[in-house]
């Protein structure tokens, strides 16, 4: 059997888990988790960066401030994962979805300015296998009309944009560390990247509650209270622990998921020159992080039938999302902005092949040889 994931474990993760265990601060805000927000600020250079239970919790913290309210339009692809819309549907947003590009499954930066109104609030640009948007282009949007930019960068850990980290750009970023990325904090985890000096006191005290607890433990307060809407938006020392084990191994995870990505690509080439499937395509402005490697074919029926024969191989590859517009809550909630020329048909159309830390090079011509075998039968 072949997974499609494993979450990567550098040997380190146990010991601090176990220090972690023995901590007075055991639910949260303890050393590992800033020892963890320090690596994050220092490496990104960013205002100031928060841990969060998950992506999704980075995302309704960014919803809220932002001040997202009923009636606002917060503008996104329909291509990526149900909590890039949840976080901002829950604060009562009406979610305007643009057709993405083909090439990199990005949201199509050409596409954005037509869907914008004046009760647009935001736009959420979502860095898809952590390759970069046109950031430039969205940001000289936003300032145009106003716009906050909240970068899903869940995907994009060790990504960049024109030298720039992904999540550093817009805005507010947030990153994802739930155990199908390159980096995990024990299953969940997320991080709040905050570019925007404004919203840095804020949100500490959302990320507690609504409290101003933070400042209480550093002697800015003689006690704290209830302030402000928010709510436990604080991970476990345990979660940053076991995150920490993985930030120190950072550049090498990165590196051997980067070897394993350049193998898939090598490996395909012929097929791709051979007109049987395409493959990803990074933009020369992009360094990405090997977050997937990915491959399309013809349409649904070739996808279904490659599946199929890599099912009874017991390989897991997968499709990925279904688009959010086609959707029972997409279509409650949202609406599509212009026409859907590539949404659907290339998610239709996209396989994404095991990739992980640690995969073997037999395992990746395990996986190109079912490929091969598809093609010969077609």
């Amino acid at each position: 059997m072949i997974p499609f994931n494993k979450p990567p474990h550098t040997g380190n993760e146990e010991q601090y888990v176990l220090e972690a265990m023995k901590s007075p601060q055991l639910s949260g805000d303890g050393p590992f988790t800033k020892r963890c927000q320090r690596w994050f600020e220092e490496q990104l250079g960013c205002r100031k960066t928060l841990l969060t239970p998950s992506c999704t919790h980075a995302l309704e913290m960014a919803a809220i401030l932002i001040g997202i309210e009923p009636g606002d339009e917060v503008i996104m692809p329909s291509y990526t994962f149900v909590s890039t819309a949840n976080a901002f549907a829950l604060r009562g947003a009406r979610i305007v979805f643009v057709d993405i590009r083909p090439d990199t499954m990005n949201i199509d930066e050409t596409r954005i300015e037509a869907a914008i109104t004046p009760q647009t609030k935001a736009i959420v640009p979502v860095h898809y296998a952590g390759v970069g948007c046109e950031m430039d282009v969205i940001m000289t949007l936003a300032e145009k009309y106003g716009l906050f930019v909240i970068e899903d960068a869940a995907q994009g850990m060790m990504s960049r944009y024109k030298g720039r980290p992904l999540g550093t750009i817009g805005h507010l970023g947030t990153y994802s560390f739930h155990e199908t990325k390159n980096y995990t904090s024990g299953g969940e985890g997320g991080l709040l990247i905050i570019n925007d000096g404004r919203f840095a006191e804020r949100a500490e005290i959302i990320r507690e509650k609504g409290t101003n607890r933070s400042q209480f433990f550093r002697g800015m307060v003689d006690k704290y209270s209830w302030v402000d809407i928010g709510s436990s938006y604080l991970p476990c020392e345990l979660q940053a622990a076991y995150l920490w084990g993985q930030l120190e191994m950072a550049e090498k995870i990165n590196s051997d998921r980067l070897t394993s990505w350049l193998a898939y690509r090598d490996k395909l080439s012929p097929f791709a020159e051979a007109g049987v499937i395409e493959l990803p395509v990074v933009a020369e402005t992009c360094q990405h992080n090997a977050h997937m490697f990915y491959i399309k074919v013809k349409d649904l029926e070739e996808r279904t039938a490659l599946l199929e024969l890599y099912r009874k191989a017991v390989i897991w590859a997968v499709f990925h999302y279904v688009p959010l517009h086609s959707a029972v809550a997409g279509l409650k909630y949202g609406r599509f902005s212009g026409r859907d020329i590539y949404t659907t048909s290339q998610s239709e159309r996209l396989i994404r092949l095991p990739l992980y830390y640690g995969i073997t090079g037999a395992e990746i011509d395990t996986v190109c040889g079912k490929i091969k075998e598809w093609s010969e039968k077609n």
